[in-house]
């Protein structure tokens, strides 16, 4: 039986939980969270978005639900498990030793969201939830029916993690190093430094979030975790194949501060976006790539001029792929009807021309 209840968001927040069995890293019994945004309407869209946060972090961006909303999008996320409203007493924040694991919350939000709305799904994600999507995309693709059958149309992606920071001898070596301790030691804390840059910058702009569910300085990294992302990231980079087309949105510049200063406010100060430009083309499909100046890490917690910005360029990719979607399901157009799409094909020069 579905059971929605009130979710900490508040007026037209709700929370399903989604239980998991038990933990094959052995932490018990788990669960995922799926939240919902349902804004008082008695005209409900046929069509969602689902979308997945980062490391550290946990659904919390109202704003954005709000702006799908308005979209014509029904939105809902997840927490997955041992994230944010997921994590029990016992459970070791965001611990999972294989990103595979997380197929199973995410075939059962997809379930649950396909349910509830009936049509098609465009799946969003930031961070290290921008790593975990594609991968499950290309591992759906091969089972029976693959996306289309899923009822998938499209993926964003804010910043995600494709590859670590710094030069590629440490990236090397390191990961090495990370294989071996990871597989031996899963648990075993990496020492990394501790810094309260991004956090900071997020709350001198005004954002407010549960420092419990998502702290100043992160949650700390262990070598289990570490190794099942770098062994997903190295999947990536041998190339997937999506099924569907794709919007990254990036900041334009990486700078990694050690205390907050402003010009945290104006930078990604967690990934390096080079990385990120430098393995986009791995998902296949059609991607579109797009720099935002100013943008933070999470570019739809930036400051107002880049984060309006970024909404205009998620709509205009919007714009785009309604009309590739109605290209498709249209069983009577011709090439000559597609060449006179003046619309479509003034929204395609943009993003291709400008952006690719």
């Amino acid at each position: 039986m579905t059971t929605w209840r009130p979710d900490v968001l508040g007026d037209g927040y709700e929370q399903l939980e989604l239980p998991l069995g038990t933990d094959p890293d052995g932490e018990g019994e788990i669960s995922a969270t799926l939240v919902r945004y349902q804004p008082p309407s008695t005209d409900l869209p046929d069509r969602a978005v689902l979308y997945v946060h980062g490391f550290t972090d946990y659904f919390f961006q109202q704003h954005l639900a709000e702006h799908f909303a308005a979209r014509g999008y029904r939105f809902f996320a997840l927490d997955l498990r041992k994230c944010g409203r997921s994590r029990a007493p016992g459970h070791t924040p965001h611990f999972v030793t294989d990103l595979s694991h997380y197929d199973a919350e995410l075939d059962e939000a997809l379930r649950v969201v396909r349910e509830e709305v009936g049509g098609g799904v465009l799946l969003a994600a930031h961070s290290t939830g921008g790593l975990v999507l594609p991968l499950w995309l290309d591992r759906l693709r091969r089972r029976p029916g693959g996306v289309a059958a899923a009822g998938i149309v499209g993926l964003v992606l804010n910043s995600p993690w494709f590859d670590l920071q710094g030069p590629s001898y440490l990236r090397n070596v390191g990961t090495a190093a990370v294989d071996i301790v990871g597989r031996l030691r899963p648990r075993a804390l990496i020492p990394l430094p501790k810094t309260e840059a991004y956090g900071r910058s997020l709350q001198c702009d005004g954002w407010r979030y549960d420092l419990d569910w998502k702290p100043l300085t992160g949650f700390p990294v262990r070598f289990g975790w570490l190794r099942a992302v770098r062994r997903g990231q190295a999947v990536l980079h041998r190339g997937l194949d999506i099924g569907v087309p794709s919007l990254i949105l990036r900041s334009g510049a990486s700078r990694f501060a050690p205390r907050y200063d402003a010009s945290v406010d104006t930078v990604d100060a967690v990934l390096d976006v080079r990385q990120i430009a430098r393995w986009a083309g791995c998902l296949g499909n059609r991607t579109t790539i797009v720099p935002i100046d100013g943008a933070r890490h999470d570019v739809f917690l930036s400051t107002p001029g880049p984060l309006a910005e970024a909404f205009r360029e998620l709509d205009l990719w919007l714009e785009w792929l309604d009309g590739a979607d109605e290209a498709d399901t249209s069983g009577s157009r011709t090439e000559a009807d597609d060449s006179d799409d003046s619309a479509t094909v003034s929204v395609l020069h943009r993003l291709t021309g400008e952006h690719a």
